[in-house]
């Protein structure tokens, strides 16, 4: 098996990203996460950039001990000085120098022709292999270039001393086969290229980054280019976790190569990252999205439950997931729901679970997520003792600050139905009046209590409330996302009570 190196560099190309900016400490705090995730070489900056980015390059490269630490120059002396006093002091140093080789960059960025481009790259690969026995180039926007001199900028590079060559895709312009074609080109043309490393960096302005690099490692690349969470420049780069996940998952294709990358330090990574760049990791996102490894349609429930392989192709333990979430919300069925209420202590009989299923389908078509706080409320609303007299069929309430509050509750009563109409103070007073004009009952409220049961601006409230009436009191409860609604049926609850007394 051949391994793959890791080449991470979320430090330097992620944090372009624009508002990713972090300073040397949190930098710090990354690469040892990095360096314990097994990352192969850590790109921890641009040392001439600030003077910021050099101390963080500076005190990565002595604290960090097992990956190689990385600093990017242009192929200017004062960057390449400056690179080369950061990395000073570590174990593993490597400047990386980058220079763009594509005709559009040449005739409008430097506007010069391919044979200076040529002599400042190979006097700038001397001068740095002076300063550090390893050097990695980059001939930027190489998918862009020309290849017959992508080939001769390359054969320079390592007869100059290179030990790394990489290919980028800097604004994310090719596709996986263009990319398979170039490096297999590059292997076939560059005479010395068996002397180097041939790596890929790819970003994902098309979509296609993490694509594009499989296919360079399938073509003969060795070295991967990547960040955590797919950060970086536009619409970031080709994303560590799924390229480590890809080679690992799809054995089939990638069996003869393999990384050294932890898998299970990859969501505490992802979530570093994300809360030190202040870069919300989208609930989509391949392998560390929230989403990733949950499931609410009824179907793929079902099946997860049978057999966790036919939904999901990973195991999520195996990237630092303590376990697979079956979801429950409007798509979920009575399996996935019956599971969750068994786990959580409830036995119900069958008659009992059909009335509870029906009362969650309802609160799931009201609110988005639905918590084991809510399914404790919904069981314990819809699963009672009693068999209720009165029953709610709909209310509607008008309310605002000019007019005043009016209800219209409409009620069955064993198969009778009943309306009631009443202003009040407030839209549950009006409520409530209503349902005393139906029922007949002159109840006085003694107490009111409303709470949220879980969280969200969508999340169930919960009535709590007591009747007095004829010398007795009562006690009624309801839940809904509505809390007038949620008043209503624990007034009604509270009046069922009364009737069986």
């Amino acid at each position: 098996m051949e391994k793959i190196i890791i080449f991470d560099t979320t430090l330097r190309d992620g944090e372009q990203a624009p508002g990713a900016s972090l300073n040397p400490q949190q930098k710090l705090e990354i690469a040892f996460q990095l360096e314990k995730l097994g990352v192969d070489v850590i790109e921890a900056g641009f040392p001439i950039a600030s003077s910021g980015d050099f101390q963080a390059v500076s005190e990565i490269s002595r604290k960090i001990k097992k990956s190689a630490i990385c600093g990017l120059a242009r192929c200017l002396k004062p960057d390449i000085t400056a690179a080369h006093k950061a990395l000073k002091g570590g174990r593993h140093p490597r400047i990386h120098l980058f220079l763009a080789t594509s005709k559009i960059h040449l005739k409008y960025k430097f506007k010069k022709a391919e044979d200076e481009i040529l002599d400042l790259a190979r006097g700038a690969i001397k001068s740095a292999r002076k300063l550090c026995a390893d050097i990695e180039f980059s001939p930027e926007d190489a998918t862009r270039s020309e290849r017959e001199f992508i080939y001769r900028v390359i054969e320079m590079a390592i007869d100059e001393g290179a030990s790394t060559i990489n290919i980028p895709d800097t604004v994310g312009y090719s596709y996986p086969q263009e990319i398979y074609s170039l490096i297999t080109d590059i292997r076939n043309n560059v005479p010395n290229i068996d002397k180097a490393v041939i790596a890929i960096h790819c970003h994902d302005d098309l979509g296609l980054s993490t694509a594009n690099s499989l296919s360079a490692i399938l073509a003969g690349a060795r070295q991967v280019h990547c960040t955590v969470n797919g950060i970086g420049e536009r619409a970031g780069n080709a994303s560590l976790e799924e390229i480590v996940m890809a080679l690992k998952t799809r054995q089939d294709v990638f069996g003869d190569f393999f990384t050294q990358i932890n898998t299970k330090e990859i969501l505490r990574t992802s979530r570093l990252v994300s809360n030190l760049t202040d870069f919300l990791v989208p609930p989509n996102k391949a392998i560390v999205g929230r989403n990733a490894f949950r499931h609410e349609s009824g179907i793929h429930q079902d099946a997860v439950l049978k057999k966790r392989s036919t939904y999901e192709i990973m195991d999520p333990h195996d990237v630092g997931i303590s376990s697979s979430q079956l979801v429950l919300g409007k798509h979920s069925g009575r399996h996935a729901f019956s599971d969750r209420l068994k786990n959580m202590g409830f036995k119900l009989n069958e008659k009992q679970l059909n009335q509870a299923f029906m009362r969650f389908k309802d609160v799931a078509d009201k609110k988005k997520d639905i918590y084991n706080d809510d399914l404790r409320i919904i069981v314990e609303d819809e699963i009672r003792l009693i068999r209720p007299v009165w029953k709610l069929i709909s209310f509607e309430v008008s309310s605002g600050t000019k007019i005043k509050p009016h209800a219209q509750v409409v009620m069955d009563k064993k198969g009778k139905v009943l309306t009631g109409q009443s202003s009040g103070d407030g839209p549950v007073d009006a409520c409530f009046k209503a349902l005393d004009k139906i029922t007949n009952f002159k109840a006085r409220l003694e107490d009111f209590r409303l709470e949220a049961v879980t969280s969200g601006k969508d999340a169930l409230g919960q009535v709590s409330l007591k009747l007095n009436t004829r010398g007795s009191t009562v006690s009624g409860r309801g839940s809904s996302s509505d809390i007038v609604e949620a008043a209503v049926k624990a007034y009604i609850d509270a009046v069922n009570k009364l009737e069986t007394k």
